[in-house]
């Protein structure tokens, strides 16, 4: 759980921190919601009845719901990490390096904002859809987009956070 929901903080980074928290529970739906799809798949094939569009509904499902999860990761610090290498390390060397890796989430988040807000506009452009279903691919950019707005916003709460730990030694 973040650290603002434990500690109760209304202001900026406890709103950051329940919106963030909600919208990976929603991926959470998502993911539920393609394992759904996949049982009616199998079961409607056990009885020559497979649900059409089942792999174009996992896939875009699957995409939207890990997108969904990363600014939470970011925000707990759920990342993966190679502790291997700090292991002997001081506290300040690691909060140093926590807050690079907080620096870095903010411009990988700020560069995939970027680049897939123009991915989305030209999927819509060109009309690209999924074969079956016919479901225009710019659609599952929608969450994507706001998933990475979300994990720019978390990067911004752990930098603020990793630099009051770091400045307090």
């Amino acid at each position: 759980m973040p650290a603002d929901h434990q500690t109760g903080n209304s202001g900026f980074t406890g709103i950051a921190s329940r919106v963030i928290t909600v919208w990976a529970l929603l991926g959470g739906g998502v993911l539920l919601a393609v394992v759904a799809v996949n049982m009616m798949s199998i079961l409607g094939s056990m009885f020559g009845k497979p649900l059409p569009g089942d792999f174009e509904l996992t896939e875009m499902g699957v995409a939207v719901a890990v997108f969904a999860f990363l600014p939470y990761c970011q925000l707990t610090g759920a990342n993966v990490s190679a502790d291997i290498f700090t292991a002997g390390a001081s506290k300040r060397l690691i909060a140093f390096f926590t807050l690079l890796g907080s620096l870095v989430a903010l411009g990988f988040a700020s560069l995939l904002i970027w680049r897939m807000f123009h991915g989305m506009l030209d999927q819509r452009e060109y009309g690209y859809t999924t074969t079956i279903l016919q479901i225009p691919h710019w659609m599952a950019f929608v969450p994507i987009l706001v998933s990475l707005v979300l994990l720019a916003l978390a990067a911004l709460v752990t930098l603020m956070r990793d630099t009051s730990a770091l400045s307090k030694g």
